[in-house]
C-alpha cells in the first residue's frame, strides 16, 4: 500500500500519484480516472468508456426493475 498526500491545488485539493502507479495503470497527464467504492475503502482504475456505457445500462435496468430484483433477493 502507498501512502499518498493532498496537496492543494488552486481552491481545490488534489493527490499526486508516483510515477511507477501511473505507469502500472498506463496513465500520463490528462487522463481520466474511474473511483469507484468498495469494501474498506475506494478504487482507482484507469476510465474506460465501454465499462462506463456498460455500467450506464445496468444501472438503468436496475432502475426499472426495481421490483423484480428486489423480489429475487429474498
Amino acid at each position: 500500500m502507498t501512502a499518498l498526500k493532498l496537496t492543494r491545488i488552486g481552491n481545490s485539493v488534489g493527490v499526486v500519484l508516483p510515477k511507477e502507479i501511473l505507469s502500472n495503470l498506463r496513465l500520463e497527464a490528462g487522463d481520466s480516472l474511474h473511483l469507484s467504492e468498495a469494501p474498506g475503502g475506494y478504487l482507482i482504475s484507469a476510465y474506460d468508456a465501454e465499462f462506463e456505457r456498460q455500467m450506464e445500462v445496468a444501472r438503468k435496468v436496475m432502475r426499472e426493475n426495481r421490483d423484480v430484483l428486489r423480489q429475487l433477493a429474498k
